[in-house]
């Protein structure tokens, strides 16, 4: 059965890196490209240049390093292809886009966007630079399937410092919402649907986020801070005043979706403040009823508060997907300073994690059949 197993597994990668081998037009680099990531499959602790030259015999990580450095291969374009492949296996009717970003702690000040800023991994500032990713979560499973690294305006103000880290001239200061919404763009150019769209306060937070989404026909739900402000027939009212003004049977106990100890049990209340398309979610903790937390949301249609409260229990997978690519598949492994080379080594970590994901998948499938493994019939 284990043979059978890694027969299906070996298959699984070659139809997998049979979709991206084209876009590396010469020989050794697409051969590099191969090794590198069935390196990032491995068991190794450390996933960088130096230890994945060892899992391919090699002597140096030279190979490996002009892989993310020089060759000439389009990173965007191996990105379409992980992108499509997720959503090939892995779409379903209970799918939701989720944007979060990850931190990536870093010495020195030479890696490209880096500098001392807040990050949610290490729970503090630190010197660091920041990811913005966008992940597909359904049923089926998730992956990461889009990325941007923030590049701060204390870099995009000294151009010739982005010169060094190779970031051309064509890099401008863009915000983590602005990044997510080009990378949705990218999504909806490629003929992607977009069902929902879920993010954290610090994009529920922006109104040009919010803006590009209804502009683009999108419903969201996504949390906002306390103060946020909805518009009322009498004027402009904050979210934790309009929550304290709601009537006291209108709660709700949902399900937020399935956690390591089971059902994550809320009280849900929906409001309508009356005066445009946006509607007022809150959540509150069972033992801790003062703890409130606040969403925004928009549809185009009604929509039942349990779907509402199912879209945004959604968002919290991203943690668990950040924290299995780096643990799995060498995320934030990587020993690169150039703006392309981060590129290059987050999508074929992104790729490797997606291979993993779409393989449980499949896995779940055949059990769930009950379908007959050659091993035993011999």
């Amino acid at each position: 059965m284990l043979d059978d197993r890694l027969a299906r597994w070996q298959a699984g990668f070659d139809d997998v890196f049979a979709l991206v081998a084209g876009r590396f037009a010469q020989a050794d680099s697409r051969r590099r490209a191969r090794m590198y990531v069935l390196g990032l499959l491995s068991g190794a602790e450390r996933k960088n240049s130096w230890t994945l030259a060892e899992q391919a015999g090699d002597l140096t990580p030279d190979g490996m390093q002009r892989l993310l450095n020089f060759y000439r291969w389009d990173a965007e374009k191996v990105r379409d292809d992980l992108r499509s492949y997720v959503l090939e296996h892995l779409a379903d009717s209970s799918g939701v886009f989720v944007a979060d970003e990850t931190g990536f702690l870093k010495k020195g000040t030479k890696s490209a966007g880096v500098q001392r800023m807040y990050s949610g991994t290490a729970g503090r500032i630190e010197n660091c630079q920041l990811g913005v990713f966008l992940t597909y979560v359904s049923a089926k499973g998730r992956a990461l399937i889009d990325r941007e690294l923030y590049v701060p305006v204390s870099w995009t103000d000294d151009r010739e410092r982005c010169a060094e880290a190779g970031i051309g001239d064509e890099v401008e200061f863009a915000t983590k919402p602005v990044l997510v919404a080009r990378m949705l763009g990218r999504l909806l150019d490629a003929g992607g649907a977009v069902p929902w769209f879920t993010a954290d306060e610090a994009y529920g937070d922006n109104p040009g986020l919010r803006t590009w989404l209804q502009d683009h026909d999108l419903d969201y739900v996504m949390a906002v801070s306390c103060d946020a402000t909805f518009t009322t027939p009498t004027g402009p009212a904050r979210a934790d005043a309009l929550a304290a003004l709601a009537p006291r049977k209108g709660w709700q106990r949902l399900s937020a979706g399935a956690g390591s100890k089971g059902d994550r049990l809320y009280d849900w209340l929906l409001l309508d403040p009356g005066a445009d398309t946006h509607m007022l979610m809150v959540r509150r903790s069972i033992s801790t009823p003062t703890e409130l937390a606040y969403y925004i949301c928009h549809t185009r249609h009604p929509v039942p508060v349990a779907e509402l409260v199912r879209v945004a229990g959604s968002r919290w997978a991203v943690e668990e997907t950040f924290q299995f690519a780096k643990n799995e598949t060498g995320l934030d492994h990587y020993q690169v300073r150039k703006y392309d080379a981060w590129y290059r080594h987050i999508t074929l970590s992104m790729l490797a994690a997606a291979f993993l994901a779409v393989t449980a998948h499949t896995e779940r499938q055949r059990d769930q059949k009950g379908e007959p493994d050659p091993d035993m019939n011999t």
